[in-house]
């Protein structure tokens, strides 16, 4: 199967022609998913899941056809991949596992079509828990003094060995350099319903404030320290009968759901971003 995601501005004929192209290459549209932002004017968003049999060899002039006859004259921005061949994932950490033991689990289980390249930490305190998933677990200390020394040893694993970097509850800034360097996307999970709460300790203030929801969202990463595009959010009632410890068990729940399903999708190559927003199909 192969996977064809696009934007452009949009206009008439966008979904005739790539469906045309499809066609005479010999492929079959098995799925076909569309969005316009406007109803004219706006921006055209479209994943189109195809079967084309001998794809892998036929993938990079398909690529190249297709840009030269319909990405180009429309203005695409276009990405073809092909869903036989998993994402390579690397998962930055600290100190909390449930995140990160949630998506290697996952994994394990097949329900994330993705393979973990490495687990990369600042902190050695989950090597023991990790080493059963057979995930090389890298310990790279990181903090605010050392951070331009770990940031290179960082980048020296990821820049061109991973098709995405997951921070699971990983406790350290991102240089604007490294969002950069490291060739990428990446997505971190906020143990909040953005906006709300950012900061330490965000589950006393949550408690102090008397909330009625814990929530989680998980993000691109930016630039701009936890304003990426969402991609999603989930929430859990709770009451005035909860503690600090019922919001950080309940919390942690949301975060590894709502991170599995973002990474889930991105593996899937359902999302599309467009300015600071993503279209999940």
């Amino acid at each position: 199967m192969g996977r064809l995601l696009l934007r452009c501005v949009d206009r008439p004929g966008l979904v005739a022609a790539v469906s045309a192209f499809l066609a005479a290459a010999g492929a079959n549209i098995v799925s076909l998913d569309q969005h316009a932002t406007e109803q004219s004017g706006g921006t055209f968003m479209q994943r189109t899941i195809f079967h084309l049999p001998g794809l892998t060899a036929a993938r990079d002039e398909l690529e190249r056809e297709f840009a030269a006859q319909v990405a180009v004259p429309f203005g695409m921005d276009f990405r073809l991949t092909e869903a036989a061949k998993p994402k390579r994932v690397a998962i930055m950490a600290s100190k909390e596992d449930h995140c990160l033991l949630d998506l290697l689990w996952r994994n394990r289980r097949g329900e994330l079509d993705m393979s973990v390249a490495m687990v990369i930490s600042n902190h050695p305190d989950l090597a023991d828990q990790v080493r059963p998933f057979s995930v090389p677990f890298i310990h790279v200390p990181a903090s605010r003094e050392v951070r331009e020394d770990a940031e290179r040893r960082q980048l020296e694993l990821l820049r061109g060995n991973v098709d995405l970097v997951v921070l699971a509850r990983y406790m350290q800034i991102l240089t604007p350099a490294f969002i950069t360097e490291v060739g990428c996307p990446l997505i971190n999970i906020h143990h909040s319903f953005l906006p709300a709460f950012i900061g330490a300790a965000p589950y006393r203030r949550a408690k102090e404030r008397g909330v009625k929801l814990v929530g989680a969202t998980a993000h691109y990463v930016t630039e701009d320290l936890d304003e990426g595009p969402i991609i999603e959010q989930d929430v859990v009632r709770v009451d005035h009968r909860h503690g600090v410890e019922d919001l950080v068990r309940l919390g942690s729940d949301v975060e590894r759901v709502v991170l599995s399903r973002a990474v889930l999708w991105h593996c899937e190559d359902r999302i599309i971003r467009f300015g600071n927003q993503t279209v999940v199909f």
